[in-house]
């Protein structure tokens, strides 16, 4: 069953964290920036929409394919929304699309348009979707559930030794020198 946010933006709460950079970057239907020109990074705008694909998922928890969100959003405009466009503003090739278009995307992934013309409110949705993505794990929902009758002590505790957790895994993953 999906959560909401309170803003409209639905999320499956089951399955594990979004992968970031997935296989699959090109125009077919392909969920990530490997289509990107070397030494290329991707605009504000393509990376908001890589972060919707990425942090709300169908209702199988599998990210939502261009040519599903492409669909959706020809239906919704009744205007041209092609799989490669959609692919394009993915990846940044494009970055200039119509308010149309981006009123559709954002009806179709349930946030509010703001989240495409507005840096502020674009921003502070992007933590919302952020943090909904990390309660998707199912081993960090059930630690933050666990922790909501915790006193403020217990909760610096818990915190701290999140904290120190954190650098020794952070400590493992460096190469020895």
């Amino acid at each position: 069953m999906a959560e909401s946010t309170g803003d409209g933006v639905e999320v499956e709460p089951e399955g594990a964290a979004p992968e970031l950079n997935s296989p699959g970057g090109g125009p077919g239907g392909g969920d990530g920036e490997e289509g990107l020109p070397a030494g290329a990074e991707a605009s504000g705008l393509a990376a908001r929409i890589e972060a919707l694909f990425h942090t709300v998922r169908r209702p199988d928890r599998e990210q939502y394919t261009n040519e599903e969100v492409a669909r959706a959003c020809r239906e919704a405009t009744g205007e041209s929304f092609s799989t490669t466009y959609l692919w394009q503003l993915r990846t940044g090739r494009r970055d200039n699309p119509t308010k149309r278009h981006l009123e559709a995307l954002a009806h179709f992934f349930q946030v509010p348009p703001a989240y495409f013309f507005d840096e502020r409110q674009g921003a502070e949705i992007a933590k919302e979707l952020a943090l909904l993505g990390a309660l998707r794990d199912a081993g960090v929902r059930s630690l933050a559930l666990r922790a909501v009758g915790l006193s403020p002590e217990g909760l610096d505790t818990v915190s701290e030794l999140v904290d120190v957790i954190a650098r020794r895994d952070a400590a493992r993953k460096r190469p020895s020198s």
